[in-house]
């Protein structure tokens, strides 16, 4: 798909490339635009089954599931294709986005090009996961998203609690061990939870688009000095835990990174994937309606530690004794 090589998390930094577009409404948000405060209330959530399957004359299912730490995740369920029928016991899909995008991602090209509608229509049963702190996972039983409590994780939460509880309500659901498919982040937290003995119990099989996990490769001066700049610190500079791409926090912090020597922000997707022979420009218009999404403030500091250190670890809190509060030891703890 055209949008894939745009969402590569190959560059830390790809929450940068819509902040310097021309600021569009974020669909079924409760944002306003692009670090602008919305003078009218906000539309009313749609579903991504409302919004972007039914349309579309597929079948769609909608679920809430609670993880072991009380963040409610939303999850979307196409059980056939258009043309319907297929039997029972068909083989089940999860299919999970990457970083500061939800389930609405995989829907933006045509149905025919879109990886859930194929695989429906191939005769799978299709999930799609929705990480917390996005638009439609943006519950807790007892937190609230406005505070900072809330954003307090990174990656290590959702191997530990996102993806186990969406792998365990699929397989209570289906009986069937899982097929998994997995973009950028996707894919980290996957490996990462296939290094620990996780899930593979209920796995099938795997397939990783745009893998990543070391990214100290990374060679674009853009992605370099956003890194650098994602120190643990940020939390504090920033005043919020939340790490929201249309936020004024975000455009600030871009403008500081523009402003290195070295960095040309004038073509900024080419300065950070290199030319790209197959973007579809409509494609791009679309993704700006419905997504970035947010993330955790101390999510981006974790990846940006990944392409320092050139290591995969868990979470490096920075100071010994809170690492041994975390972990039992002085250091983080290798994947």
């Amino acid at each position: 798909m055209a949008l894939l090589g745009l969402l590569s998390l190959a560059a830390l930094s790809f929450c940068v490339l819509v902040l310097l577009v021309e600021p569009r409404p974020a669909y079924g948000s409760s944002r306003g635009s692009y670090g602008l405060a919305s003078t009218s209330p906000a539309p009313p959530l749609i579903g991504v089954c409302a919004s972007t399957v039914a349309v579309h004359g597929y079948k769609c299912q909608e679920f809430e599931v609670e993880t072991q730490d009380g963040y409610i995740l939303s999850v979307q369920r196409i059980p056939e294709g258009r043309a319907g029928g297929g039997g029972t016991n068909k083989k089940p899909v999860l299919i999970q986005h990457g970083i500061l995008v939800d389930g609405t991602t995989w829907f933006l090209n045509p149905p025919e090009q879109n990886l859930p509608f194929i695989l429906a229509d191939s005769g799978f049963d299709v999930w799609i996961a929705n990480s917390r702190g996005t638009r439609f996972s943006r519950r807790h039983a007892t937190l609230d998203p406005n505070k900072p409590e809330f954003w307090n994780w990174s990656w290590d939460e959702l191997v530990s609690y996102d993806l186990p509880a969406t792998f365990d309500f699929v397989f209570r659901q289906t009986g069937q061990k899982i097929n998994y498919v997995g973009h950028s982040m996707g894919t980290l937290i996957a490996l990462a939870s296939f290094s620990e003995g996780k899930l593979v119990d209920k796995l099938k099989s795997a397939a990783l688009l745009s893998p990543i996990a070391y990214l100290s490769h990374m060679t674009t001066a853009l992605g370099d000095v956003a890194a650098k700049a994602f120190v643990g610190e940020i939390t504090t500079l920033f005043g919020v835990a939340e790490f929201n791409p249309k936020g004024k926090a975000a455009a600030t912090f871009l403008k500081a990174l523009c402003a290195n020597p070295g960095v040309d922000c004038y073509d900024l997707l080419s300065a950070l994937t290199g030319k790209n022979c197959c973007l579809n420009s409509s494609t791009v218009d679309l993704f700006l309606k419905n997504e970035p999404q947010s993330t955790a403030t101390k999510n981006m500091v974790h990846l940006a530690q990944t392409v320092r250190d050139g290591v995969v670890a868990k979470y490096n809190y920075g100071i010994a004794n809170f690492n041994v509060e975390h972990y039992g030891e002085g250091q983080t703890a290798s994947l």
